[in-house]
């Protein structure tokens, strides 16, 4: 019986490890084609515009960027005020604020 080369067992771990990474490397793509397409077909603003219409309502906060939820079809919008995150939710097919948190 031959000993298992310390290199054969490095090359099977990293390519198992990649292997259970690809779905969630994949997700964000995915959900980034999707709004894509909902832009197009136009069922949702661009996130430009969501944020043409919410940073001036946001003085003096820092913005982080944002974040599209397809089945939700809205943007999570991320600041910084005094140390604490705020998010507001904004309706992708309408432009209206659906929620504030702190």
């Amino acid at each position: 019986m031959t000993p298992i080369r310390p290199l054969l067992i490095y090359r099977v771990v990293a390519l198992a490890l990649l292997l259970a990474a690809g779905p969630a490397m994949a997700g964000r793509g995915g959900v980034q084609r999707e709004l894509r397409r909902e832009i197009r077909a136009g069922n949702v603003l661009p996130p430009r515009e969501i944020e043409q219409r919410v940073l001036p309502t946001m003085p003096g906060i820092q913005y982080i960027g944002q974040e599209f939820d397809p089945v939700a079809m809205a943007y999570r919008l991320k600041f910084i005020h005094d140390g604490r995150v705020v998010f507001i939710d904004v309706d992708g097919r309408s432009g209206e604020v659906i929620n504030h948190s702190q």
